[in-house]
């Protein structure tokens, strides 16, 4: 293992990268623990499927409030900072999760989502730009793809835990059934169920911790460190418009914004397709969306060694178009069939955001730190869309919802060929 991280990463930084990997896992762990809460709230709290999708809008409208101040404290400070930073918040996060189970409120379970999912933002904006610091910058977008190799593993074990603590531990009582209950009745269930939610998140507020402080004693070099002699002058309206007319980083982030809405909508609606193909329970669905993150494992993986010989970009563009017909198809196809397409599409999304995140910061230099920031409130895509999927879905059925992840793979394609066309274009323009 030390002689494989060894091929990415400059000398001296073995350590510290994999401690980065650990977060790159961990928060893994915490947006696939998240996912199945749509379909969990909306049984414990009897809501629609739009009402119960506030649990992805607080998610991941934190990650888009957070990511810019996040940016300050790495600028202002270092990218181990914005680590220490991210992991104390997502810490507090976690741990709210035990007085929401006792109020047994929703508006304070997102409360919950909000901080632990802020915490996360600040973690990622701050890791994926400190990857990238750490060796030469021919292969950072490799190196990017192998750190963020290790994120399935965390989304595998949140997969796990929600299909083994939390899915299990509904009550099957149907709404129809919970309505006809008396309120004793229905806040005894209500305490259980809500306990086997909370849990495995304190569980992960422990793991958190144990990472806050391996990360925190371990001593990071200086040259990953480095940031410009003008970083404490910080023209933040400067860099944003420079940002503004790079429209290789504008669409990559507009990209992002559609990558992360068709994954989020994959896996969080996952459960609600396979239920109504194949009906079933909850915990039954659920090994489907386990065998959704073992396919983005492997093929995560897989793309790294790929990416040894083919163009990131042209691998992009190729998964993206696979995206689109595979979702178009689970659309028109209720049944096993479209079951497995949707399966599928893990493999599909497992390069996308490290690549187009590599691929988007390209040549940035010093505007790389707020750069990254764009691409991780970019992921405001996982907040918006499921809830336009969530309400085609109320409209239209689970199957023909999964028309809406099908348009946000055409984006990233259409990423994908523009990157390719514009690098063939300045190759030409050199020759």
């Amino acid at each position: 293992m030390r002689r494989l991280i060894s091929r990415f990463v400059d000398q001296g930084m073995g350590l510290p990268f994999a401690l980065l990997v650990l977060c790159f896992a961990a928060w893994g762990v915490a947006a696939n623990m998240t996912d199945p809460l749509v379909q969990v709230f909306s049984r414990i709290f009897s809501m629609s499927t739009l009402q119960a999708s506030l649990v992805q809008f607080a998610y991941y409208g934190a990650y888009f409030l957070l990511a810019l101040p996040a940016a300050f404290i790495t600028r202002r400070f270092s990218y181990k900072t914005g680590v220490l930073t991210g992991l104390g918040l997502a810490v507090l996060g976690a741990f709210l999760f035990y007085p929401a189970s006792l109020a047994m409120t929703y508006g304070f379970f997102l409360l919950a989502l909000f901080c632990l999912a802020g915490g996360l933002s600040i973690l990622e904006t701050s890791a994926n730009p400190f990857v990238i610091a750490m060796g030469p910058e021919h292969n950072a977008t490799r190196r990017l793809n192998f750190a963020q190799a290790f994120n399935p593993v965390g989304t595998n074990i949140g997969v796990l835990l929600s299909a083994s603590l939390i899915l299990p531990n509904l009550n099957p009582a149907t709404e129809a059934q919970r309505a006809a209950m008396t309120p004793d009745a229905l806040d005894t269930i209500r305490q259980a169920e809500l306990a086997a939610v909370m849990g495995p998140y304190v569980g992960f507020a422990v793991v958190l911790l144990v990472i806050w402080l391996l990360i925190a004693f371990c001593p990071m070099p200086a040259r990953a460190e480095t940031t410009p002699a003008t970083a404490g002058r910080i023209a933040f309206g400067a860099t944003l418009r420079r940002l503004l007319r790079n429209r290789h980083y504008a669409f990559g982030v507009v990209a992002q914004f559609f990558n992360v809405a068709a994954q989020t909508c994959t896996w969080t609606f996952t459960l609600h397709y396979v239920i109504g193909a194949l009906g079933g329970t909850e915990a039954q669905a659920g090994w489907y969306l386990q065998a959704s993150l073992v396919v983005f494992l492997l093929s995560r993986f897989a793309m790294v060694g790929l990416m040894g010989v083919l163009r990131p970009s042209l691998l992009l563009t190729g998964m993206a178009g696979l995206g689109v017909a595979l979702a178009s198809f689970a659309a028109l196809s209720p049944g096993m069939a479209g079951v497995w397409a949707v399966v599928a599409l893990s493999a599909c999304l497992s390069l996308m955001f490290p690549t187009i995140y590599g691929i988007a910061l390209e040549g940035l230099g010093e505007d790389t730190k707020f750069g990254a920031a764009g691409l991780v409130m970019a992921i405001a895509g996982g907040a918006v869309l499921p809830m336009v999927h969530g309400a085609a879905l109320d409209a239209f059925g689970p199957a023909p919802a999964f028309l809406v992840p099908a348009a946000c793979f055409a984006v990233v394609a259409l990423y994908g060929l523009f990157d390719l066309v514009s690098t063939r274009r300045l190759r030409g323009q050199q020759i």
